[in-house]
C-alpha cells in the first residue's frame, strides 16, 4: 500500500491565508495595472540606427519606421532579418516591462510563464507553492 506524507495543516493555512491576501491585491490593484500594462509601449532601433519599431504589450507592431538610407545598400535579406531582430528585442523588452509592473502581486517566473501561454508552468508553479516547495 503507497504511503502518504503528512499534511502540514498549519503550512496549508499559512498559504491559503497567504493566497486570500494575494486576492485581495489582485482584486483592488490589477484593475490600475491592467490600464498601465496596456499602454506599454516600447520603440527598439536596429543596431545600425536604419529601423526603429514600435511594439504594444504583446509584442504586436504598432509602428515601423525605416530610414531611407537604407536603399544605397539594397539587400532584401538583410533589411528583413534586421526588421525581425529589431521586432523580437522591442518584443522582449515589452514582456519585461509588463512582469515589472505585476511582480508585486504575480512572482515575475509565474507571469513570464503566463504570458508566454505555457499553462503547464503555471501550475507547476502554484503546485509547488501548495506544497511549500517555493
Amino acid at each position: 500500500m503507497e504511503q502518504f506524507e503528512p499534511v502540514d495543516v498549519a503550512g496549508m493555512r499559512a498559504y491559503a491565508d497567504e493566497l486570500r491576501t494575494t486576492f485581495n491585491r489582485l482584486r483592488d490593484e490589477a484593475p490600475a495595472l491592467h490600464e498601465e500594462a496596456r499602454a506599454v509601449q516600447v520603440t527598439e532601433k536596429s543596431p545600425d540606427g536604419l529601423i526603429s519599431a514600435t511594439v504594444g504589450p504583446r509584442g504586436d507592431l504598432v509602428r515601423l519606421d525605416i530610414d531611407p538610407r537604407i536603399y544605397r545598400k539594397p539587400d532584401a535579406r538583410q533589411l528583413a532579418d534586421s526588421i525581425a531582430e529589431t521586432i523580437h528585442r522591442a518584443a522582449a523588452k515589452a514582456q519585461e516591462r509588463v512582469i515589472e509592473l505585476f511582480e508585486p502581486l504575480v512572482p515575475g517566473d509565474q507571469m513570464k510563464a503566463h504570458l508566454e501561454g505555457d499553462l503547464q508552468g503555471v501550475l507547476e508553479q502554484m503546485a509547488s507553492q501548495l506544497l511549500g516547495k517555493r
